[in-house]
């Protein structure tokens, strides 16, 4: 996750998404989107969740299933990930739309420069060595496709807040996503109330997941205007900015208002690796704090 979408950007996908016919509202919602919000319960339970930022990757290279591991060793219940779509359709779990940062792509096809996810097959990606670029011990990690990432998960008992990466670059990509969700169990009662939020930067993306499955608890990454949010809550339950932006009259803006499940909105913010940074935005009054390192935040904020 980082910091795509400027508000400017942001109010402009919003335009576009509220001009397109059949906007999803709360009262369009089925009673399936009654569901109990993520976040309120969590906020009620007395501090913020404590979110592994791409897995606990201060600790194992980012968006792999060792990720996924160290941060169940940790005790930590959510992890987020990024996805993104192969040149076969194949959905796998990496941060950036290109390879090269986290895996040996140049070495393994050298030719085929600038290395866009988009233009490898899912067998392509599986040859990719994902973790040497983060310390030896790791040599060998692969990029995981979203199916192993989610049995990964799920053989943790942990929850899953999703992020589609780059929704522009794979027309669609919210469909294959739901779709992998539904054959993998995702989308059952159990985890669609308890266990699943689903992100993104690109506010057009966002909806679409709500106008397919207006259960499906979804995020806004982003820090709308205030004046911006009731347009926001129209079609999603979270708005997760970045720490930089937040001030408490912004958190409490957002707070005042009900997202399309009729539950108040709430706030995970990103991306927040020391103590202080953690105990800050808790007194700012956040929902979710989102991590590289959960284990410091987790005992900042209790």
């Amino acid at each position: 996750m980082y910091a795509r979408t400027s508000t400017t950007t942001a109010t402009a996908l919003l335009g576009v998404t509220l001009m397109l016919p059949g906007a999803a509202t709360a009262s369009a919602a089925p009673a399936a989107a009654t569901a109990v919000s993520v976040s309120v319960s969590a906020a009620a339970s007395g501090g913020p969740l404590v979110i592994a930022h791409r897995g606990a990757s201060a600790y194992a290279p980012e968006n792999t299933l060792a990720a996924v591991e160290r941060a169940g060793e940790l005790g930590i219940d959510w992890v987020e990930n990024d996805v993104q779509r192969a040149k076969d359709g194949t959905l796998v779990v990496i941060h950036d739309d290109t390879l090269g940062r986290t895996t040996n792509v140049e070495q393994v096809f050298p030719g085929r420069a600038p290395w866009r996810v988009k233009d490898f097959t899912g067998a392509e990606i599986a040859r990719l060595d994902a973790g040497s670029w983060f310390g030896a011990r790791w040599a060998g990690e692969r990029v995981p496709t979203l199916k192993q990432y989610l049995d990964a998960v799920e053989a943790n008992s942990q929850k899953l807040l999703l992020e589609i990466k780059a929704p522009e670059q794979y027309p669609g990509i919210e469909q294959d996503i739901l779709r992998v969700l539904d054959q993998e169990g995702w989308l059952d009662t159990a985890h669609v109330q308890d266990k699943l939020v689903i992100q993104s930067f690109s506010a057009d993306s966002v909806r679409a997941v709500h106008q397919r499955r207006p259960d499906i608890t979804t995020g806004f990454l982003g820090t709308p205007a205030v004046a911006e949010l009731p347009a926001y809550a129209a079609f999603t339950d979270q708005i997760n900015p970045s720490y930089t932006s937040l001030t408490a009259g912004w958190v409490a803006a957002v707070h005042r208002l009900k997202g399309p499940q009729g539950k108040p909105l709430t706030v995970s913010t990103w991306t927040v690796n020391n103590a202080a940074g953690a105990v800050r935005v808790r007194d700012l009054g956040v929902d979710g704090i989102i991590t590289n390192n959960p284990d410091v935040v987790r005992d900042a904020v209790g």
